[in-house]
Order: C-alpha cells, then sequence, then structure tokens
C-alpha cells in the first residue's frame, strides 16, 4: 500500500517519504521507540498521510540516527531533546542569533559524552578481563 501524498509542506528534496516500519528498520529501532519519541516531543515525523500514518523523510532519519547514538551513552530523553534544538538551530541561517548559546551547549554535551564513553570502556575492559580469567579457570 502506497502512502497518500503527505499534509506537510516539505520541500521536494525530502521526497520520498518513508513509513515508520521503514524507519524503523533502517534505523534498528523499534516502533515503540519512535512512537515514544513523538508522544514525548523528542522528534515529529515530517508529516501524515491522508490515512493518519506517520510520514518521515532522511532529515528525520538523520535527526533519530543522532538520538539513537546518545542513548548508549546514558542521556535523558531532556538530554536528547535540547541537543536536538541546539543541533536544529546550528543549521538554520535564521537562527543566528542563537549560535553562540548553542555552540556553547553542545560543546558541555560533547565533553559529556566524551566522559560517558570514557566510562563505557573502562567497563568493556573489565568486562574483557573477567572474561579471559574465567576462561583461564575453565582451561
Amino acid at each position: 500500500m502506497t502512502p497518500e501524498p503527505p499534509r506537510s509542506n516539505d520541500s521536494a528534496a525530502e521526497r520520498p517519504l518513508m513509513q515508520i516500519g521503514e524507519v524503523a528498520a533502517r534505523t534498528e529501532l523499534s516502533l515503540r521507540s519512535l512512537r515514544h519519541w513523538e508522544d514525548v516531543g523528542l522528534l515529529r515525523p515530517s508529516g501524515r498521510s491522508e490515512g493518519g500514518f506517520r510520514l518521515y523523510t532522511e532529515t528525520d532519519v538523520e535527526k533519530i540516527l543522532v538520538i539513537r547514538r546518545m542513548k548508549p551513552l546514558g542521556f535523558t530523553l531532556e538530554q536528547m531533546g535540547a541537543a536536538m534544538r541546539h543541533i536544529e538551530a546550528l543549521r538554520d541561517p535564521a537562527a543566528r542569533p542563537q549560535h553562540d548559546e548553542a555552540r556553547a551547549h553542545l560543546d558541555g554535551i560533547l565533553a559529556d559524552a566524551a566522559e560517558r564513553r570514557q566510562k563505557l570502556e573502562n567497563q568493556l575492559a573489565m568486562a574483557d578481563e573477567f572474561i579471559s580469567q574465567l576462561a583461564a579457570e575453565l582451561s
């Protein structure tokens, strides 16, 4: 079944639009996660078909992938939402007055993400040590 024309003002460059199932498969996320993110205002699809189906653009998929990359680092939905707003502000030439604030906020998120990654790396090293130790015990 082909989606009906969207009820949005996306440019022709944003087409073709994708339904939620295709987006979930492409991003390796569940339909539930994508619906939840919409419910909490983290990410809204760019449009809806006449039948009410969510329709996503390539830009939406890019945003979803940013959020997905933040998840394993333990960022909250609020932190992810703030990061997305600041990224969007930086990408919007009309939002130039907010660029300095957006950069400052994203610099903080970058530092936080690097620290969180280091903690995960340390945990992974400990897991590797445990696996090696247990393997040695069993041999």
